[in-house]
């Protein structure tokens, strides 16, 4: 069992129905098809607040939160775990710049969508609890992913028709990445950023998305 299922298997039974997903869908499909199922919309900033999506909290109360669990997750060489979750040593794979780090501290979580683009394409609509549980989504794996702090300050909150990652061989997993959040959560796109995501996905034929419905 993964870090983040056993984190979700202790959760008090009503708290496990909010977070658990839906069903899974019946079968992967190709990037591309998922794309064209995004719905489109115009996008609108107004309103957001960074404090909107509360983060990072301590889902199982282990003591570690959001950010220690994906940093545990995806740790190449796993670190120590001390008191409060206190993480020394280990070594991590940025995958946006294709760097290797030895010291957790050069390294940002990202939130593959970023919070402002998620409130723009539709999440302004949500309650605060449902954003709490997409700022902290430690059931999908591609939702949060440990990253350089450099490339993730360099994304900031910008979409794929602004920013991609500095290492060309990571676009075809980023936008399929992107793609899959965006599918798990009900997100919309706008014009520009589907055709952003369909340039990519032309050069990427293998590429499949595969998640479950949030909750």
């Amino acid at each position: 069992m993964s870090r983040r299922s056993a984190a979700l298997a202790v959760l008090p039974f009503a708290a496990a129905l909010l977070l658990a997903p839906s069903p899974a869908y019946a079968a992967p499909v190709p990037l591309a098809d998922a794309i064209e199922a995004l719905e489109v919309a115009e996008e609108s900033r107004d309103g957001y607040d960074r404090s909107l999506f509360p983060h990072w909290i301590d889902v199982d109360r282990n003591g570690c939160n959001t950010r220690a669990e994906v940093l545990l997750e995806e740790a190449v060489v796993a670190p120590e775990q001390g008191e409060r979750c206190r993480l020394t040593g280990g070594e991590w794979y940025s995958y946006y710049d294709d760097r290797t780090f030895d010291n957790a501290r050069g390294l940002d979580i990202d939130h593959m969508v970023p919070l402002a683009e998620a409130w723009d394409s539709g999440a302004s609509e949500w309650s605060t609890q449902r954003r709490q549980a997409y700022a902290n989504d430690l059931d999908e794996p591609v939702a949060l992913v440990a990253v350089s702090a450099a490339s993730n300050r360099s994304k900031a909150d910008k979409d794929p028709s602004e920013w991609m990652p500095p290492s060309a061989d990571a676009h075809c997993r980023y936008v399929t990445e992107w793609t899959t959040v965006k599918t798990r959560w009900g997100l919309s796109v706008d014009e520009v950023e589907r055709e952003a995501l369909n340039a990519v996905a032309a050069e990427c034929p293998d590429e499949v998305v595969e998640t479950t419905p949030a909750p």
